[in-house]
């Protein structure tokens, strides 16, 4: 199998497109025909969140509402990155809708980005690596993880060592969208910040193993929140693909996340979630369709638009 880095850069070419779908279902915010299977006591009418419902059903819902954004998004983007936390919820019933959401997506031809920001040390490093790691070869089937840094270089060499033996790959937090997140990431130790030395050693592992595109499959996670950073971290880590989360809901915009691509499209992945798989309740699309899969269908279009106009991404459309 050609490696992580490999199948992300064919899969960006084919759809021409950096869109990463994020699949973060709510239960408030589910159209009503999905709220209707999760409540069986007044069919979704009365209850707003999941608290007074059955976990088993909302399971179900989750699952056949995910189905329906990825029948829409997967003739348009590359990949979707399933929100595990979400699923995780709603306990065992939760878990089994994850694992045939991860299914039907790989059925559909995406790759599939688990956001767990897995982590710890030795040995149990090794089981979530294991099992989270891998598309063929896995419990969970994952083509890539993201993984939190903060244990130390030694817990991230287990998920690095396993995505290596299986073409997987992993995305490492470095600068994330969150306004909390500088309280540890803005830290200036040595003369620098915190995400600057965690940048640092996710391109060095790169730097000495990278496929022909020139980027390895260690990634790293960069807001789009922070548009200096991107482009600072862009020019600091020129083998390292980049996973773009805040764009829409967060604020972060075309031309923020601008400076995460290089000069030929390539090398991040713009992750939507809200904005998309519920644009009809929220965003600019919200209330304006009929039918609430015209409103994802819209709103999954003008991302792709908004990106190949404000950014390099636009290149991939001369291919």
């Amino acid at each position: 199998m050609p490696s992580f880095s490999e199948r992300l850069e064919a899969a960006i070419k084919a759809k021409k497109t950096p869109v990463l779908v994020g699949l973060d279902p709510r239960y408030d915010l589910l159209p009503d025909e999905f709220k209707s299977i999760g409540c069986s006591c007044c069919n979704g009418t009365q209850h707003e969140t999941g608290d007074y419902v059955n976990p088993e059903k909302v399971a179900t819902a989750f699952g056949q509402f995910c189905y329906r954004i990825i029948d829409i998004v997967a003739p348009l983007v590359p990949a979707v990155k399933p929100q595990m936390a979400f699923f995780e919820q709603y306990g065992s019933m939760g878990m089994f809708a994850l694992e045939n959401v991860i299914q039907y997506a790989r059925r559909k031809g995406l790759l599939v980005i688990l956001d767990g920001k897995r982590n710890d040390i030795g040995s149990t490093a090794e089981a979530y690596a294991d099992g989270l790691l891998g598309a063929n070869s896995s419990v969970w089937g994952g083509d890539a993880l993201t993984v939190s840094p903060y244990l130390g270089d030694d817990s991230i060499e287990p998920f690095a060592q396993v995505a290596r033996e299986r073409d997987a790959g992993i995305f490492v937090l470095v600068k994330t969208s969150n306004k909390g997140g500088a309280m540890l990431q803005d830290l200036v130790v040595d003369g620098k910040p915190v995400y600057h030395h965690v940048a640092g050693y996710v391109e060095s592992r790169n730097a000495s193993d990278f496929a022909p595109n020139g980027y390895g499959s260690i990634g790293a996670v960069v807001g789009a929140t922070w548009p200096e950073q991107l482009a600072e971290l862009r020019h600091s880590m020129p083998h390292t693909w980049f996973l773009v989360p805040g764009y829409g809901s967060q604020g972060g915009s075309a031309h923020d996340v601008a400076g995460a691509f290089d000069a030929n499209g390539l090398g991040a992945l713009v992750n939507n979630s809200r904005g998309i798989i519920f644009a009809h309740k929220t965003g600019p699309f919200a209330d304006k369709f009929d039918r609430w899969e015209d409103a994802v269908l819209a709103a999954t279009e003008d991302m792709i638009a908004r990106l190949a106009a404000d950014t390099p991404a636009g290149n991939l459309r001369l291919r």
